[in-house]
């Protein structure tokens, strides 16, 4: 070999013959079978994957942009209403012993916590509406398979199948109306809010939202209409009575279909047995007991009306929004028992001065109204207050909306002026006629009530017998400017005359200005704004005391306040207003009539309330001859403290 190769090296023109290989023989192309034509491989390039997936996402993109648009065309809302539950609520009035005398609202409903709930109220609801509740998710297919082969085979659409999240979604979110459309929005958003919120967030808000009839919305506001409590002090029975209600609140009304909601109640004292929240014994006891119903005519009174246009009116200003959906809690200075005495003793003063005027001939053109105010001395709190004989015939009220003509009644403001200066209740003033010229230069000529005068009398004496006269005398040495003072003080906000006849009550006043005006001689000297409302709670919790920093002034004190208090007694004792001298505990008071007896006026006093009232028409005429503050105004009074005494 070695040879060979050096060979090679030697001799380079030397070709060499190599022989040649022969291709591989190729298998022959098969035959298409419809012809004789060879059929090509397929081979994949990178051009075909590209357009596989070009095509793929489109498949994807159409099918999901699809799907969008059915999404979108349902309309499906957001859960924000859900997730921040926030439903109009009822305001609540309360008086003063925290009964409920009004509620205001768009839709009557009070949200309450769980907590705040008869711990078998839940329970009862979840029995009877939804027992799988705690276990689906938001959806019950079995529920729902039922009421479509139910609903296939009666050839309509009468169940629904809904748990309790379902039944969230179609209050919160969708309308009532029966589609399957809106079911299988109802569906997906169930489904939806069972992921968001936990199952007690949901039913807090069902017991909130649910209608439950008669007007009420959530169990709290159905709790006060049929049984007048709380929901948390429900027992089992009334419990299971509310539970049946949702599923069609008309037909087992616990007004008018009590044996139909009886037997609703023992389905659901038995779902609850069985679902094992209570046991039997105790739902055989719970429908054995005697059902006892609110009265469903238990509305906020006629005789609370006027007081409560009053509390709105404040509260409205307060709040600055509606009451209808502020969701508020106003507490009130009301009384509701001595409201009550208090409409009744002024409906039966209108009725004997009309019975009066009808002796003495008198033709009427209007019935005769009243008005009383009653506060609470120490406190300036307004216990009572009637603007007129019926809110519901006439809400006007005269109370804190009529300006009328004091007479009389404004006379202490002048003799407690005197008093201030010095002046004693023995110190002697002259009763003779008397004949002023007044700033218009015209002759007035004040004459008493009796049309007799008592010559020299005391300043006692001028006050307990009302002697326009002496007291015109009294303020001619005092000076109006002084009574003006001391009137101010006790919070008269009226117009006061600078002259003479404010001596003899020319002045327009109010019966609550006036009877507040009256609290700093039955106190302690000193006045205290009137006031309505104690608290206000917000939907938010917050706590308002609007009236905790009230006006208060010194109006008299030391002894000029001991003079004055002897002296409006002695008025109780044995002057005009003796008639109310039976009454137990009277301190004193001061009877009024203005010009022509137009006016009847009585304020007074004991040791825990100041009371005043009138009588008069709406129209300004007289009353007749025999109609005084001591004949018209004092006799309602003595009937008020009367009956409040015997409460």
């Amino acid at each position: 070999m070695l040879e060979c190769y050096q060979c090679l090296g030697k001799n380079r023109n030397i070709t060499m013959s190599v022989p040649t290989v022969p291709p591989p023989k190729q298998k022959p192309t098969p035959k298409n079978p419809a012809g004789n034509s060879r059929v090509r491989p397929k081979v994949y390039t990178e051009k075909h994957i590209w357009a596989f997936l070009l095509i793929t996402c489109l498949l994807q993109t159409a099918f999901l942009g699809t799907l969008l648009f059915i999404l979108i065309s349902l309309n499906i809302p957001a859960l924000s209403s859900v997730a921040g539950y926030n439903p109009p609520q009822s305001t609540v009035i309360y008086d003063r012993q925290g009964r409920i005398i009004e509620r205001m609202f768009t839709e009557d409903r009070t949200v309450i916590p769980l907590t705040a709930m008869s711990p078998f109220l839940p329970k009862a609801f979840v029995a009877a509406e939804d027992g799988r509740f705690y276990d689906h998710p938001g959806l019950d297919f079995f529920s729902v398979m039922r009421a479509a082969i139910n609903n296939f085979r009666d050839g309509a659409r009468s169940q629904g199948g809904s748990t309790i999240t379902q039944q969230v979604t179609k209050s919160l979110l969708l309308t009532p109306e029966k589609t399957y459309v809106r079911k299988f929005k109802e569906a997906i958003l169930a489904w939806r809010i069972d992921k968001l919120l936990t199952k007690n967030e949901i039913l807090y808000i069902y017991l909130n939202q649910i209608y439950l009839g008669e007007g009420a919305h959530g169990v709290e506001a159905a709790a006060r209409t049929y049984f007048g409590k709380s929901a948390a002090r429900l027992s089992l029975a009334e419990c299971a009575l509310l539970a049946g209600l949702p599923q069609a609140p008309s037909r087992y009304s616990l007004f008018d279909h009590l044996d139909r909601a009886v037997e609703r109640q023992k389905y659901v004292l038995n779902r609850m047995a069985a679902d094992g929240y209570i046991s039997a014994d105790a739902a055989k006891a719970a429908y054995d007991e005697p059902i006892t119903m609110n009265d469903r005519s238990l509305q906020a009174t006629a005789e609370n009306g006027y007081y409560l246009e009053v509390v709105k009116k404040r509260a409205r200003a307060i709040l600055g929004r509606s009451l209808q959906t502020a969701g508020a809690k106003i507490y009130t200075h009301l009384d509701s028992r001595l409201q009550e005495q208090g409409s009744a003793a002024v409906q039966k003063g209108v009725k004997g001065s009309l019975a009066r005027q009808t002796l003495e001939g008198k033709v009427l053109e209007a019935v005769p109204q009243g008005g009383l105010v009653c506060i609470e001395t120490a406190t300036g709190r307004v216990r009572v207050l009637v603007g007129g004989v019926s809110f519901m015939d006439s809400p006007f009220d005269r109370a804190t909306q009529a300006r009328r003509p004091a007479g009389s009644v404004f006379k202490p403001f002048v003799f407690a002026a005197a008093l201030n200066q010095g002046w004693a209740p023995d110190s002697v003033v002259e009763d003779s006629p008397l004949s002023i010229t007044g700033r218009n230069g015209k002759r007035w000529s004040p004459q008493n009530y009796s049309g007799k005068y008592h010559g020299r009398t005391t300043l006692a004496d001028a006050l307990a017998f009302s002697l326009n006269s002496a007291t015109v005398r009294i303020m001619q040495k005092t000076g109006y400017k002084e009574v003006h003072k001391i009137a101010r003080s006790a919070g008269i906000s009226s117009n006061l005359p600078p002259d003479l006849s404010l001596a003899l009550g020319a002045a327009d006043v109010t019966i609550l200005e006036m009877t507040a005006a009256y609290t700093p001689f039955a106190g302690n000297g000193t006045f205290v704004e009137p006031s309505f409302l104690e608290k206000i709670i917000t939907a938010d919790g917050k706590v308002l005391s609007p009236e905790k920093d009230r006006k208060r002034h010194a109006v008299l004190g030391g002894t000029a306040l001991g003079h004055l208090r002897k002296m409006l007694q002695g008025v109780t004792r044995h002057g005009t207003g003796r008639v109310v001298a039976d009454v137990p505990g009277v301190g004193g008071g001061k009877t009024g009539t203005s010009d022509e007896n137009r006016d009847a006026w009585f304020v007074g006093y004991d040791e825990r309330y100041t009371t005043g009232v009138w009588l008069g028409n709406d129209r300004n005429q007289s009353m007749g001859r025999s109609e005084s503050g001591g004949t018209s105004a004092a006799p309602v009074w003595r009937d008020f403290m009367l009956a409040l005494k015997k409460m």
